[in-house]
């Protein structure tokens, strides 16, 4: 699968991530995109190099969940960065 199939599986990989993990992102929806391309593709490598199923296709769900999980721990690590960066708020 080339580049652009990554971009547009990381496209929905994120969108579903998102519905997996709701809540306030502090970059909104362009950059909660850009985590789920950006993990979509480090799913995709990761899963390409422990062997699991084949990543090659975009309608294997191999894909889809190396995908989606990608997406979920880039998604759980930016919220955690970000939000310890910003600090508690104030009334």
């Amino acid at each position: 699968m080339g580049i652009i199939g990554w971009i547009v599986l990381g496209l929905l990989a994120g969108v579903i991530a998102k519905a997996i993990m709701p809540g306030n992102d502090p970059g909104g929806f362009i950059v909660t995109t850009i985590i789920g391309v950006v993990g979509a593709v480090l799913g995709g490598f990761i899963g390409s190099s422990l062997g699991i199923g084949d990543v090659d296709e975009f309608f294997d769900i191999s894909t889809w969940l190396c995908a989606i999980g990608g997406a979920l721990v880039l998604l759980l690590i930016y919220r955690v960065v970000v939000g310890q960066r910003s600090g508690p708020r104030r009334a």
